[in-house]
């Protein structure tokens, strides 16, 4: 690990930094920087790419979290299908878009309907169709994030009116894919849904998450690797937190990340600022889990790279039942609530807010420009 300490050291990361591409080994050396001096210089780096490629504005999303019923096991998910401590709801169709209309009367340019994962008949038909009311009764732009699903399924969701779709494959390291997942699920499958979104014409977004057990700095350098190749267009990623109703929530494991927490935090804040710095161009959240364990993490996200936020619209009644993570912000808030601390959050670091936007994704319109050259 290299420890960016000195005049030296800090010249040798302009150096890297000003590259026209990155190597695998100056990732490496990127994210591997933990002293503040050079860390800041990191930070403020990003700061300035991120103002040349997607400019001053910070994007809202405003997040619906429509249903916590899940058909999959994931090791490390509060929500997952086996975990019976918490009460399993699904919105209704009314239900959203009252949230919806919440979001459009407060000029937000956008929605993310996430739920678990479930790939039955009657769980597409339920999306497309709320999809479509949306879309046409709101004019919002809409971001899906409901798993993996059919070819078919994408395209009917996009056919209705939806244009972004987050998949996250939490690590691009299939071995450390297996140790998270059981063995039904599938890290091929989860990569050819990737690019079957891609394929139907979607703004493709994906993340990981960042100081999960077993992983390396080499593994983290490989994800941005792994973004680059697929040429996808936007990110949600964060630190790793401990769900205490998970399998990977030993009395060991819960120690060792109490003890690392705050590393893990830089580190994903390394991770968004050399995410930024490696493809330019692309959106890229500051996830709530960030402010789970700094009371700013926010702030500093949008200060190194971020430039899009999901503030939570969900009804308050349901919050507590979409817990992924332990220590998640804001459920106790209303959504008005969740806008206004939101807003002082992003005038606190000087940036704008893209109201009534949609803040699509630049990376997006310049791959779709090119391939249909």
């Amino acid at each position: 690990m290299t420890n960016i300490s000195n005049t030296t050291a800090l010249d040798s990361a302009a150096e890297i930094i000003n590259r026209a591409e990155y190597t695998l080994d100056d990732m490496e050396t990127l994210l591997s920087i933990d002293d503040r001096e050079g860390m800041d210089y990191l930070f403020g780096k990003a700061l300035e790419e991120t103002q040349a490629t997607v400019g001053e504005s910070i994007y809202f999303r405003g997040i619906i979290e429509f249903s916590n019923q899940c058909e999959k096991n994931c090791f490390y998910c509060g929500i997952r299908r086996d975990n019976p401590n918490f009460k399993r709801y699904f919105l209704s169709e009314d239900e959203i878009m009252e949230c919806a209309r919440w979001a459009q009367e407060n000029n937000y340019g956008s929605l993310v309907l996430q739920s678990g994962e479930d790939s039955s008949e009657e769980f597409v038909d339920f999306v497309e169709r709320i999809v479509k009311r949306i879309t046409k009764e709101t004019g919002l732009g809409i971001t899906l994030s409901v798993g993996e699903q059919t070819e078919e399924a994408y395209r009917r969701f996009f056919d209705a009116g939806a244009h972004r779709y987050l998949l996250r494959i939490e690590t691009s390291d299939p071995a450390l894919y297996a140790r998270l997942h059981p063995r039904d699920h599938s890290f091929e499958q989860r990569i050819e849904a990737l690019r079957a979104l891609r394929k139907v014409g979607y703004q493709v977004g994906t993340g990981v998450m960042i100081g999960l057990p077993h992983q390396t700095i080499r593994d983290i350098a490989k994800d941005i690797e792994f973004f680059r190749k697929e040429d996808f267009d936007m990110f949600g990623m964060g630190p790793y937190i401990i769900h205490q109703d998970t399998p990977l929530a030993s009395p060991k494991l819960i120690e060792k990340w109490e003890a690392e927490k705050d590393d893990i935090f830089n580190l994903a804040l390394r991770m968004l600022a050399v995410t930024r710095l490696a493809l330019g161009n692309v959106n890229i959240a500051a996830t709530t889990a960030l402010q789970a364990i700094n009371p700013v993490g926010r702030e500093l996200a949008f200060n190194a790279g971020a430039n899009i936020v999901m503030p939570i619209i969900t009804p308050k009644k349901y919050r507590d039942a979409y817990i992924l993570y332990k220590g998640k912000p804001c459920i106790e808030d209303s959504a008005g609530v969740c806008k206004g601390c939101l807003s002082k959050r992003i005038d606190s670091v000087g940036r704008d807010i893209g109201w009534g936007e949609r803040g699509d994704s630049p990376h997006y319109k310049e791959r779709t420009s090119v391939d249909a050259l």
